[in-house]
Protein backbone atom coordinates (compact mmCIF):
# COMPACT_ATOMS: atom_id res chain seq x y z
CA UNK A 1 0.00 0.00 0.00
CA UNK A 2 0.99 3.77 -0.44
CA UNK A 3 -0.73 6.49 1.60
CA UNK A 4 -0.27 10.10 0.69
CA UNK A 5 1.42 12.58 2.13
CA UNK A 6 -1.60 14.33 4.94
CA UNK A 7 0.29 17.67 5.41
CA UNK A 8 -0.52 18.40 1.94
CA UNK A 9 -3.90 20.58 1.36
CA UNK A 10 -5.43 18.57 -0.71
CA UNK A 11 -4.63 15.36 1.85
CA UNK A 12 -5.68 17.46 5.66
CA UNK A 13 -8.84 18.40 3.99
CA UNK A 14 -10.05 14.98 2.47
CA UNK A 15 -8.80 12.92 5.75
CA UNK A 16 -10.00 15.80 8.30
CA UNK A 17 -12.58 17.17 6.34
CA UNK A 18 -15.17 15.44 4.65
CA UNK A 19 -18.39 14.47 5.57
CA UNK A 20 -17.45 11.27 6.62
CA UNK A 21 -14.71 12.71 8.88
CA UNK A 22 -16.40 13.56 12.09
CA UNK A 23 -15.25 10.60 13.79
CA UNK A 24 -11.40 11.38 12.73
CA UNK A 25 -11.55 15.24 13.12
CA UNK A 26 -13.12 14.70 16.93
CA UNK A 27 -10.54 11.90 17.64
CA UNK A 28 -7.26 14.26 16.29
CA UNK A 29 -8.81 17.24 17.90
CA UNK A 30 -9.25 15.75 21.69
CA UNK A 31 -5.34 14.37 20.92
CA UNK A 32 -3.71 17.68 20.29
CA UNK A 33 -6.22 20.23 21.84
CA UNK A 34 -6.75 18.10 25.12
CA UNK A 35 -4.07 15.70 25.32
CA UNK A 36 -6.40 12.33 24.49
CA UNK A 37 -9.03 13.14 26.34
CA UNK A 38 -12.43 12.80 25.19
CA UNK A 39 -14.00 16.17 25.74
CA UNK A 40 -15.32 16.79 22.32
CA UNK A 41 -18.04 14.70 21.67
CA UNK A 42 -19.91 15.82 18.75
CA UNK A 43 -18.81 18.73 15.87
CA UNK A 44 -19.79 20.11 13.14
CA UNK A 45 -17.63 20.40 10.29
CA UNK A 46 -17.69 23.88 8.24
CA UNK A 47 -17.51 24.05 4.46
CA UNK A 48 -16.93 20.02 4.55
CA UNK A 49 -14.40 18.89 2.03
CA UNK A 50 -15.29 18.91 -1.81
CA UNK A 51 -13.61 17.35 -4.98
CA UNK A 52 -14.98 20.26 -7.12
CA UNK A 53 -12.43 23.29 -5.85
CA UNK A 54 -9.14 21.83 -5.58
CA UNK A 55 -7.33 24.65 -7.63
CA UNK A 56 -8.87 27.19 -5.03
CA UNK A 57 -7.15 25.40 -2.21
CA UNK A 58 -4.69 27.59 -0.09
CA UNK A 59 -1.10 27.56 -1.48
CA UNK A 60 1.10 27.56 1.61
CA UNK A 61 -1.57 26.08 4.27
CA UNK A 62 -4.34 24.31 4.65
CA UNK A 63 -7.89 25.62 6.67
CA UNK A 64 -10.43 23.35 7.75
CA UNK A 65 -13.04 24.54 10.57
CA UNK A 66 -15.56 23.06 12.92
CA UNK A 67 -17.74 23.85 15.78
CA UNK A 68 -18.20 21.95 18.74
CA UNK A 69 -21.34 21.37 20.24
CA UNK A 70 -20.81 23.89 22.77
CA UNK A 71 -20.59 27.01 19.78
CA UNK A 72 -16.68 26.58 20.44
CA UNK A 73 -15.07 27.03 17.06
CA UNK A 74 -11.76 25.36 15.68
CA UNK A 75 -9.86 26.65 12.65
CA UNK A 76 -7.24 24.31 11.87
CA UNK A 77 -4.49 25.37 9.78
CA UNK A 78 -1.27 23.91 8.73
CA UNK A 79 2.42 26.10 7.51
CA UNK A 80 4.64 23.56 6.53
CA UNK A 81 7.15 26.77 5.04
CA UNK A 82 8.40 29.36 7.97
CA UNK A 83 6.80 32.65 5.78
CA UNK A 84 7.53 36.22 7.06
CA UNK A 85 5.22 37.28 9.83
CA UNK A 86 3.87 33.79 10.10
CA UNK A 87 3.01 35.00 13.80
CA UNK A 88 1.03 37.69 12.82
CA UNK A 89 -0.87 35.68 10.42
CA UNK A 90 -1.64 33.62 13.22
CA UNK A 91 -3.47 36.15 15.38
CA UNK A 92 -5.20 37.48 12.92
CA UNK A 93 -7.00 34.28 11.86
CA UNK A 94 -7.77 34.10 15.02
CA UNK A 95 -9.46 37.26 15.81
CA UNK A 96 -11.37 37.15 12.55
CA UNK A 97 -12.79 34.08 13.27
CA UNK A 98 -13.60 35.06 16.90
CA UNK A 99 -15.44 38.36 15.60
CA UNK A 100 -17.11 37.11 12.68
CA UNK A 101 -19.96 36.07 13.65
CA UNK A 102 -21.04 38.77 15.48
CA UNK A 103 -23.70 40.64 13.30
CA UNK A 104 -24.80 43.95 13.66
CA UNK A 105 -27.47 44.90 17.13
CA UNK A 106 -25.95 41.39 18.60
CA UNK A 107 -24.23 41.48 22.40
CA UNK A 108 -20.52 40.51 22.88
CA UNK A 109 -22.14 38.29 25.27
CA UNK A 110 -23.25 36.34 21.99
CA UNK A 111 -19.54 35.73 21.17
CA UNK A 112 -18.57 31.86 21.63
CA UNK A 113 -14.69 30.63 21.99
CA UNK A 114 -12.34 30.44 19.37
CA UNK A 115 -9.67 27.47 19.09
CA UNK A 116 -6.53 28.17 16.20
CA UNK A 117 -4.70 24.79 16.22
CA UNK A 118 -1.60 25.05 13.99
CA UNK A 119 0.37 22.48 12.52
CA UNK A 120 3.84 23.64 11.30
CA UNK A 121 6.51 22.16 9.85
CA UNK A 122 9.34 24.19 10.93
CA UNK A 123 10.38 24.84 14.38
CA UNK A 124 8.50 28.16 15.74
CA UNK A 125 8.74 28.22 19.56
CA UNK A 126 12.39 28.86 20.00
CA UNK A 127 12.74 28.60 23.63
CA UNK A 128 10.60 25.04 23.92
CA UNK A 129 11.49 22.03 23.34
CA UNK A 130 8.26 20.40 23.60
CA UNK A 131 6.04 19.40 20.62
CA UNK A 132 2.85 21.01 21.43
CA UNK A 133 2.54 24.37 23.09
CA UNK A 134 -0.65 25.78 23.91
CA UNK A 135 -1.45 29.84 24.58
CA UNK A 136 -3.91 31.50 26.29
CA UNK A 137 -4.47 35.27 28.11
CA UNK A 138 -2.75 35.73 31.27
CA UNK A 139 -1.65 38.20 33.30
CA UNK A 140 2.01 39.78 32.97
CA UNK A 141 3.28 39.78 36.42
CA UNK A 142 1.12 37.26 38.44
CA UNK A 143 0.60 34.44 35.52
CA UNK A 144 -3.58 34.56 36.65
CA UNK A 145 -5.46 33.90 33.68
CA UNK A 146 -7.40 35.89 31.99
CA UNK A 147 -11.55 35.67 33.11
CA UNK A 148 -12.75 34.79 29.89
CA UNK A 149 -10.47 31.83 28.08
CA UNK A 150 -12.68 32.87 24.46
CA UNK A 151 -9.02 32.84 22.48
CA UNK A 152 -6.61 30.20 22.56
CA UNK A 153 -3.69 29.18 20.09
CA UNK A 154 -1.98 25.79 20.35
CA UNK A 155 1.28 25.40 17.79
CA UNK A 156 2.14 21.45 17.11
CA UNK A 157 5.63 21.63 15.64
CA UNK A 158 6.37 18.49 13.72
CA UNK A 159 9.66 18.46 13.33
CA UNK A 160 10.36 18.60 17.17
CA UNK A 161 8.29 15.22 17.14
CA UNK A 162 10.98 12.31 16.87
CA UNK A 163 9.34 9.53 18.45
CA UNK A 164 9.58 5.82 16.16
CA UNK A 165 6.99 3.74 15.98
CA UNK A 166 7.90 1.87 18.58
CA UNK A 167 7.75 4.87 21.28
CA UNK A 168 4.09 5.76 20.63
CA UNK A 169 2.36 5.59 23.74
CA UNK A 170 -0.42 7.93 23.52
CA UNK A 171 -3.59 8.78 21.10
CA UNK A 172 -1.67 12.06 20.75
CA UNK A 173 1.93 10.34 20.07
CA UNK A 174 -0.20 8.31 17.36
CA UNK A 175 -1.83 11.65 15.33
CA UNK A 176 1.25 12.99 15.19
CA UNK A 177 2.98 10.47 13.84
CA UNK A 178 0.30 9.75 11.30
CA UNK A 179 0.49 13.03 10.01
CA UNK A 180 4.45 13.14 9.95
CA UNK A 181 5.16 9.67 8.41
CA UNK A 182 1.89 8.39 6.74
CA UNK A 183 3.35 8.75 3.16
CA UNK A 184 6.25 6.69 4.11
CA UNK A 185 4.45 3.79 5.73
CA UNK A 186 3.50 0.64 3.23
CA UNK A 187 1.10 -0.47 5.02
CA UNK A 188 -1.34 0.24 8.82
CA UNK A 189 0.95 -0.55 11.78
CA UNK A 190 -0.44 -2.71 14.53
CA UNK A 191 -0.44 0.01 17.41
CA UNK A 192 -1.99 2.20 15.12
CA UNK A 193 -4.70 -0.06 13.56
CA UNK A 194 -5.96 -0.38 17.69
CA UNK A 195 -7.56 2.88 17.15
CA UNK A 196 -10.65 2.45 14.89
CA UNK A 197 -10.25 6.54 13.98
CA UNK A 198 -6.60 6.24 12.58
CA UNK A 199 -7.72 3.12 10.24
CA UNK A 200 -10.25 4.87 9.07
CA UNK A 201 -7.68 7.94 8.40
CA UNK A 202 -5.02 5.17 6.90
CA UNK A 203 -8.08 3.83 4.63
CA UNK A 204 -8.99 7.27 3.05
CA UNK A 205 -5.42 8.15 2.75
CA UNK A 206 -4.64 4.93 0.95
CA UNK A 207 -3.30 6.13 -2.89
CA UNK A 208 -5.46 3.05 -4.27
CA UNK A 209 -8.92 4.38 -2.98
CA UNK A 210 -7.98 8.09 -4.99
CA UNK A 211 -8.92 8.84 -8.50
CA UNK A 212 -6.20 9.71 -10.99
CA UNK A 213 -7.51 13.53 -11.04
CA UNK A 214 -7.15 13.40 -6.96
CA UNK A 215 -3.57 12.30 -7.21
CA UNK A 216 -2.63 14.50 -9.77
CA UNK A 217 -3.56 17.40 -7.66
CA UNK A 218 -1.58 15.52 -4.35
CA UNK A 219 1.68 15.16 -6.26
CA UNK A 220 0.63 18.96 -7.63
CA UNK A 221 0.70 20.49 -4.17
CA UNK A 222 3.13 18.12 -2.98
CA UNK A 223 5.62 19.77 -6.21
CA UNK A 224 4.23 23.38 -5.32
CA UNK A 225 5.25 23.16 -1.01
CA UNK A 226 8.76 21.32 -2.08
CA UNK A 227 9.48 24.24 -4.87
CA UNK A 228 8.18 27.13 -1.96
CA UNK A 229 10.76 25.77 0.62
CA UNK A 230 13.42 25.67 -1.90
CA UNK A 231 12.55 29.17 -2.37
CA UNK A 232 12.68 29.87 1.04
CA UNK A 233 15.87 28.12 1.40
CA UNK A 234 17.66 29.91 -1.48
CA UNK A 235 16.37 33.48 0.06
CA UNK A 236 18.04 32.73 3.10
CA UNK A 237 21.49 31.31 1.75
CA UNK A 238 21.44 34.74 -0.40
CA UNK A 239 20.91 36.75 2.75
CA UNK A 240 23.41 34.85 4.78
CA UNK A 241 25.65 35.93 1.65
CA UNK A 242 24.85 39.29 1.71
CA UNK A 243 25.48 39.81 4.97
CA UNK A 244 29.15 38.36 4.66
CA UNK A 245 29.88 40.99 1.85
CA UNK A 246 28.39 44.16 3.83
CA UNK A 247 30.36 42.69 7.16
CA UNK A 248 34.10 42.61 4.73
CA UNK A 249 33.12 45.83 2.92
CA UNK A 250 32.95 47.33 6.29
CA UNK A 251 35.86 46.17 8.01
CA UNK A 252 37.95 46.63 4.94
CA UNK A 253 36.55 50.45 4.63
CA UNK A 254 37.58 50.78 8.49
CA UNK A 255 40.90 48.97 8.11
CA UNK A 256 41.86 51.38 5.01
CA UNK A 257 40.90 54.22 6.40
CA UNK A 258 43.76 53.33 9.49
CA UNK A 259 45.98 52.21 7.19
CA UNK A 260 45.89 55.29 4.68
CA UNK A 261 45.40 58.14 7.51
CA UNK A 262 42.47 59.49 5.52
CA UNK A 263 39.21 58.93 5.07
CA UNK A 264 37.93 57.34 2.05
CA UNK A 265 36.33 59.33 -1.14
CA UNK A 266 32.88 58.50 -1.65
CA UNK A 267 34.01 57.15 -5.23
CA UNK A 268 36.38 54.84 -3.78
CA UNK A 269 33.55 53.95 -1.23
CA UNK A 270 31.37 53.45 -4.80
CA UNK A 271 33.52 51.65 -6.59
CA UNK A 272 34.60 49.37 -3.50
CA UNK A 273 30.70 48.41 -2.94
CA UNK A 274 30.72 46.77 -6.90
CA UNK A 275 33.84 44.35 -5.78
CA UNK A 276 32.84 41.07 -5.28
CA UNK A 277 33.03 38.95 -1.55
CA UNK A 278 36.29 37.40 -3.38
CA UNK A 279 37.99 40.51 -4.36
CA UNK A 280 37.51 41.93 -1.45
CA UNK A 281 39.45 38.99 0.43
CA UNK A 282 41.92 40.05 -2.35
CA UNK A 283 42.34 43.22 -1.27
CA UNK A 284 42.48 42.32 2.36
CA UNK A 285 45.64 40.69 1.63
CA UNK A 286 46.92 43.59 -0.15
CA UNK A 287 46.22 46.70 2.03
CA UNK A 288 48.88 45.53 4.49
CA UNK A 289 51.41 46.76 2.20
CA UNK A 290 49.49 50.45 1.20
CA UNK A 291 50.77 53.61 2.89
CA UNK A 292 48.24 56.19 1.48
CA UNK A 293 45.36 56.81 -0.96
CA UNK A 294 47.61 56.40 -4.07
CA UNK A 295 48.45 53.07 -3.13
CA UNK A 296 45.15 52.03 -2.98
CA UNK A 297 43.76 53.87 -6.26
CA UNK A 298 46.58 51.67 -7.93
CA UNK A 299 44.84 48.55 -6.69
CA UNK A 300 41.84 49.17 -7.64
CA UNK A 301 43.14 50.37 -10.98
CA UNK A 302 44.98 46.87 -11.42
CA UNK A 303 41.99 45.35 -10.53
CA UNK A 304 38.98 47.38 -12.09
CA UNK A 305 39.11 45.47 -15.16
CA UNK A 306 38.44 42.00 -12.92
CA UNK A 307 36.01 43.42 -10.57
CA UNK A 308 32.59 41.22 -11.37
Amino acid sequence: MRFINATTDFAFKKIFGSNQSKDILISFLNATIYRGKPVITDLEIIDPYSAAPIAELKDSYLDVQAKIIDGTTVIIEMQLVNVRAFQNRVLYNTAKAYSRPLKSGQAYSDLKPVIALNLVGFNFIKKREEVISHFVFKEKDSNLEYPQDHLQMIFVELPKFKKTLEELETITDKWIYFLKNSSFLEAVPETMEAVPEIQKAFEIANAANLSSQELAAQENREKFIRDQQGAVDFGRDQGIQQGKLEGQLALLQRLLERRTGAELPEEIKTLLESLSLEKLEDLGDALLDFNNLEDLNSWLADNSSQID
